[in-house]
């Protein structure tokens, strides 16, 4: 191959891997792309542990407005305390975890907030599935378990996970974060109290009371067998009178 030739090629070869390279380039933002959680010292049932959550913007053309976080078990909403984050942000429980929302952030800026736990639970690593929402409707859905899975983009999802170093010595769990107390139980009115005299019964009450002898047969009965035996004597009678009028 003559030197032209080989000049050639290597100028080929030169673009070729120039534009490889600023296509790398190119794609390594959204690749790298995570929500992350830090604490210092993170140690199973440590108390009061301040949590630093980081959601990086993927989006070229608007600012997240809400991150939703669902809490691994072992940690209630309740035990979830805001402390800091974006200028308007704030914190609300939810069934599941809480969401930190507020004004959307400017397009390409992170969203970081700060929260404080009342106790980590007893383990070895916590998972905190975040769903990350941007101004324009998408949803950035942080929750595998691992940086196994993949999607059009060539990266996977993974949900925050926090390492925890083992617990302290002598270190206890608390109790559970305290329940709001149930509505009490209002106390007997005086129409339901049971000092309260029975009420006097009503004009029906006594006639029905009146309509039973007490044998318990009610009145009715013998006054109806009474004018039913008069009935029959008065037809009797009758007919022995029609009788005589006829012989005589």
């Amino acid at each position: 191959m003559s030197r032209t030739n080989l000049a050639s090629t290597a100028s080929r070869l030169g673009v070729l891997t120039a534009v490889a390279l600023a296509a790398a380039v190119a794609t390594a933002g959204p690749a790298s792309a995570h929500t992350e959680v830090e604490a210092a010292d993170a140690r199973a049932l440590a108390q009061d542990v301040a949590l630093t959550f980081t959601a990086e913007s993927e989006s070229a053309d608007a600012g997240i407005t809400k991150l939703e976080v669902i809490l691994p078990e072992g940690i209630a909403p309740g035990d979830i305390t805001y402390k800091e984050g974006p200028k308007g942000w704030k914190l609300a429980p939810t069934g599941r975890g809480y969401t930190v929302s507020g004004p959307k952030l400017a397009v390409g800026e992170d969203a970081e907030y700060v929260v404080s736990v009342r106790q980590l639970p007893d383990a070895k690593s916590l998972v905190f599935k975040t769903l990350q929402s941007y101004s324009d409707g998408e949803v950035d859905r942080w929750i595998e378990l691992d940086d196994s899975g993949g999607d059009d983009e060539g990266h996977g999802h993974p949900a925050p996970r926090l390492a925890l170093k083992a617990a302290a010595p002598g270190a206890k769990a608390v109790s559970p974060t305290p329940t709001q107390d149930p509505t009490p139980t209002e106390k007997p009115t005086a129409s339901t109290d049971a000092t309260t005299p029975s009420p006097t019964p009503t004009a029906s009450a006594k006639a029905a009371a009146d309509s039973s002898d007490d044998d318990g047969v009610p009145l009715g009965v013998p006054l109806g067998i009474g004018l039913g035996v008069l009935a029959l004597g008065g037809v009797a009678w009758w007919l022995r009178s029609r009788r005589t009028t006829g012989t005589s």
